[in-house]
């Protein structure tokens, strides 16, 4: 019999949901927990101990009940079976055609008020979940599938319910079109008081454990976010890596343009180059948009003697195979880059960070967050923004050094990290590399390798 259980993130919170809200759970019974990359965990119970429904998953359930139809043929009940899929995918397509064109993540209430009958077209929505679900109560021939596709019917009746009629503080209500889906959600605003419900009383211990769990030197933050008791236990344990010895971190000279000025992207693309060439490729940039990067893909193409690859140019994987294998490549990437990238060895000896990784807080659930701080008396940039680009540098940060014989510079392109107060909070949380601001200090770093 297994002593021990390894499951990711995800399955064990939607376990965890299951148990919340009174359903059957999927995994056994555990007495303590172990959670790796613990950092991601308030983004993840913010999905599932919340509520969604997606255009994709209603058209995916009419079709798996039109292929379970054709499989399991029953005369009459199969043909009912298929066209009453077939008026609810009909059905959810004039639901989801109703809303904003608009990409992206807006809060709900902003979308309903440019829709004159959104409720009518939900009731004919629900009706017809209602008409499917219980026809399949009818079936006989193959209960068990058509049980299964059921309860996923009256799941995703019960989803559009919560989330379209139903309104508490406790949760933020938004919409977000993805190309062909559509996605509407109820995200709690803090998870703290689910875990402290579901996951703390059900479990002996539990440990958290990341490389990015503390900024400026303490666990207040991540303790807060997830609703830990003031008594945890925590330790903080010094990097293996020699920083002072094998790095240095280069940040822009006073008078360099902020990120916020118009100048600052054509200053910041000279200065990747400057910087490349002085590394001779082994690069990787770390954007904090879409459109700086394809800004410094085209730049750099122009004026750099080394291979560049850019994400979403090719698969991941295949972008990180050919950096690693071609030790003069620059890879230039956002997002999912900034964690997750082992690259041991000379071709990774660089690592540009064009700006601090603020997100822009434009986003329903950050929103929400910010103001229930504010509502708290606390300051949302200092309590909850910044130690959220902290963690997210750190990660970025944590690429340049994968093993003790490796070295490299780090550059993070943005003055904000000496000219504002709360730069410091930044620097202090970095891990101890020597700081410079000349250029000149990167050709000696380099030219020590020789």
């Amino acid at each position: 019999r297994a002593r021990l259980l390894i499951v990711n993130h995800h399955l064990f919170f939607s376990d965890l949901a299951l148990r919340r809200f009174g359903h059957a759970e999927v995994l056994p019974r555990y007495e303590s927990v172990i959670f790796d990359e613990a950092h991601h965990l308030e983004g993840v119970a913010t999905q599932y101990f919340g509520a969604s429904v997606s255009r994709y998953q209603i058209l995916d359930l009419a079709q798996d009940i039109e292929k379970a139809a054709g499989q399991h043929r029953a005369g009459k009940p199969a043909i009912k079976t298929l066209q009453l899929a077939r008026v609810l995918a009909d059905e959810a397509e004039r639901f989801f055609a109703l809303f904003p064109r608009e990409r992206g993540r807006l809060p709900l209430a902003n979308c309903l008020d440019q829709i004159s009958d959104w409720s009518g077209e939900l009731y004919g929505l629900l009706d017809r979940f209602a008409g499917l679900a219980d026809h399949l109560d009818t079936m006989t021939t193959s209960g068990e599938v058509w049980d299964g596709m059921r309860h996923r019917c009256l799941e995703l009746a019960a989803g559009c319910r919560r989330i379209m009629q139903e309104r508490d503080a406790a949760h933020v209500y938004w919409a977000e079109r993805r190309e062909k889906n559509f996605v509407l959600a109820a995200s709690p605003v803090a998870v703290a008081g689910d875990l402290q419900a579901a996951l703390y009383p059900a479990v002996r211990g539990i440990v958290f454990t990341s490389a990015t769990l503390t900024t400026a030197g303490t666990f207040s933050y991540f303790a807060e976010r997830l609703g830990l008791p003031p008594a945890t236990d925590t330790l903080a344990l010094a990097t293996p890596f020699d920083y002072a010895g094998r790095t240095l971190l280069y940040v822009p000279p006073p008078g360099f343009p902020a990120p916020q000025a118009p100048a600052f992207g054509p200053a910041a693309r000279q200065l990747m180059q400057d910087i490349i060439l002085l590394s001779r490729g082994r690069a990787l940039l770390l954007f904090t948009s879409i459109v700086a990067m394809r800004a410094a893909r085209d730049f750099l193409a122009d004026c750099l003697p080394f291979p560049l690859l850019v994400q979403g140019e090719a698969p991941r994987q295949a972008l990180l195979d050919v950096f690693q294998q071609d030790t003069h490549s620059v890879l230039l990437a956002v997002a999912s880059f900034w964690e997750g990238v082992d690259v041991p060895g000379e071709a990774l000896s660089c690592v540009i960070i064009d700006k601090l990784p603020f997100e822009v807080p434009s986003d329903p659930v950050m929103m929400a967050r910010m103001d229930a701080i504010r509502d708290q008396g606390g300051n949302p940039f200092f309590d909850f923004q910044v130690p959220r680009a902290i963690l997210t540098l750190r990660q970025g940060v944590g690429r340049l050094m994968r093993k003790a014989s490796d070295r490299g510079v780090l550059a993070i392109l943005d003055v904000r990290l000496t000219s504002k107060g709360y730069g410091r909070l930044f620097l202090e949380s970095l891990p101890p590399s020597p700081i410079t601001r000349d250029l000149a200090a990167i050709a000696t770093f380099f030219a020590e390798e020789d």
